[in-house]
Order: C-alpha cells, then structure tokens, then sequence
C-alpha cells in the first residue's frame, strides 16, 4: 500500500497519532553545532537525488529518515563517498515506502552497487527499528485547521455574511493547508527543529499562515490551538516562535550555505561541486567497503 505522509496510520487515530509521535522522533546523539555541516551536506544530497523522481514528500521522508538514522549511528565525515550511500539508500527507502520502484539506485552517476545500497538499506531499517511509516507534521494538518473559524470583524464587508458559508470555509482551509505545507516543507532542514514534536511543528505553521493569510483571525485561531489538551503551551510557543523567524527572515541563513529550501520549488546549485573534487575518493572507498567507523556499535558493511 503507498505510504500516505498525512495519513500515516492509513485510518484516522488521531489519538494514537498524538500517542505514537514521540517514538518517531531523532534523539540527538550529537552537538548540533559539532555536525550542523555534515548534517547539511547530506541533506543537500538528498535534495539533489530526490529532485528527478518528481515527488516532494520523498526528499521529506528521506531527510526524516536520515535524522533518525544519525540519532543511532555516527557518521565519518571524512569519507564523501559514506555520505552520498546514506543519502541515496534514505532516498530509496523513502521512494519504496512513497511508492515508487526500487531504481533510485540505478542511476550510474551515483557510482553504487545495488547490493551495498541494500545493505546500507538494511543498516538504516534496523536503526529506525523498522518503523518507516513516519509521523511527521503533514499528519496533524487536518486536526489542528479545524481549529479555525472565520469570525466576522468591523474590516469585513456586510455582503460577505451572505456568501456561501460552507464554499468559503472550504477554501479558507485549503489556503491554510497549502501556505502550512510550504513553510513545513521549508522548515525542514532547519535543526533548531529537530527537538520539537511534528505536532507542534504543523501547528505552528498553520499559525504563521494564518498570521500572512489572516492577520485579524489570527488570535482566535491562535488561542483555539492553544487550548487543544494535545498541545503544551510553552513548547508551541517556542516553537512558533522558530518557525516565524524562518518565515520572516527568508530563510537567508540558509541560502548563505547553499542548502535548497523548498522542495515543491527546488533550485538547486550545480552538483558539479558534489562530485569533482570526490570521485577518485569513492572509488577507493567502495573497494574496500568497511564501515567500522559508523555509530557506536562497530559493523562491516559487506
């Protein structure tokens, strides 16, 4: 069955959603500041590979399964070519569980075997534990844009009160939906994030598109999520608070490193770089195939 990122129990549990959260997140095994360029290489990576199956939610999950993944293993950022197989196979996985065939692998500029994508496949499933049916934000969207009612104010126009009531309540959600998903899209590969709970993520930035698309609605939906016994105050307010920052500074710190920022609107610089200065590396390292230096337990990849 195709793996559904806003659905991702495949029925509505929203309660069990709420529950199950917590298991699907990366505990950091690492100082952020200590890994933040290792973590970003890979991330680009990610984007960079997953730009030709023409599938957001892929980069998405991929990425999810990376953090996950480096929450259990450390990496060696000293060998380029370890950190292209981690990208790639988090892409595979992620394309299989989307629904896509297994050809991720395939493309030669990659340089991999299939068989070492598999076992490094491997590597990441047993970190992960198994569980691949991620619970990420895209999940509570549709709980938490029930929270918003449109309130009549002194800006509105009198002729609004007799429009079709259930039509624009209708699109009002949709905006909300589509603006939300954009900025979780966006703040994805921001690590400041990385510690709060896919809920207080999706709520926050519903927050945030409500503040752009509907500044005099915006207490009111601000205080209806607030009161949601689901959400703790003070993390939303922390995080919130992150995520506005991203939205109101443009993301340029990002830009600065040249990591893509969107994934529904990639514009990605050459990958020129990313495989010049490192194909002679990886074609040593792929010879000799032993992965000792990954994660705390040591482990050969052949």
């Amino acid at each position: 069955m195709e793996f559904d990122l806003q659905n991702p129990l495949s029925q509505d549990l929203q309660q069990s959603i709420f529950e199950m959260e917590s298991d699907h997140l990366p505990l950091l095994n690492s100082d952020l500041d200590s890994d933040h360029h290792l973590r970003r290489q890979i991330i680009n990576l990610i984007s960079i590979f997953s730009e030709k199956l023409n599938h957001p939610f892929v980069s998405y999950l991929a990425i999810n399964y990376f953090h996950r993944f480096h929450a259990v293993h450390s990496i060696p950022g000293d060998k380029p070519w370890i950190l292209k197989l981690v990208a790639v196979s988090c892409v595979s996985l992620a394309f299989k569980m989307i629904g896509g065939d297994s050809g991720v692998q395939k493309d030669g500029a990659l340089m991999f075997d299939i068989g070492i994508v598999e076992r490094m496949e491997f590597m990441i499933l047993g970190a992960l534990q198994w569980r691949m049916r991620s619970i990420t934000p895209f999940a509570f969207i549709k709980f938490f844009v029930s929270f918003f009612k449109l309130r009549m104010t002194s800006f509105d126009d009198d002729d609004n009160a007799n429009d079709d009531d259930q039509y624009h309540h209708n699109h009002h959600h949709q905006a909300l939906k589509d603006r939300a998903t954009e900025i979780i899209f966006k703040a994805q590969i921001d690590l400041k994030l990385l510690g709060f709970k896919p809920s207080l993520i999706a709520a926050s930035a519903l927050l945030c598109a409500s503040h752009e698309l509907y500044p005099f609605q915006f207490p009111y939906f601000k205080n209806s999520i607030s009161s949601c016994s689901y959400v703790n105050k003070d993390e939303l307010l922390k995080c919130y608070t992150v995520v506005q920052e991203l939205v109101m500074d443009g993301y340029e710190s990002m830009l600065s490193c040249k990591t893509p920022i969107n994934v529904l609107d990639l514009d990605y610089s050459s990958s020129e770089d990313t495989h010049s200065k490192t194909d002679e590396d990886e074609k040593r390292g792929l010879k000799r195939l032993k992965m000792s230096t990954f994660g705390k337990t040591p482990f050969q990849l052949s």
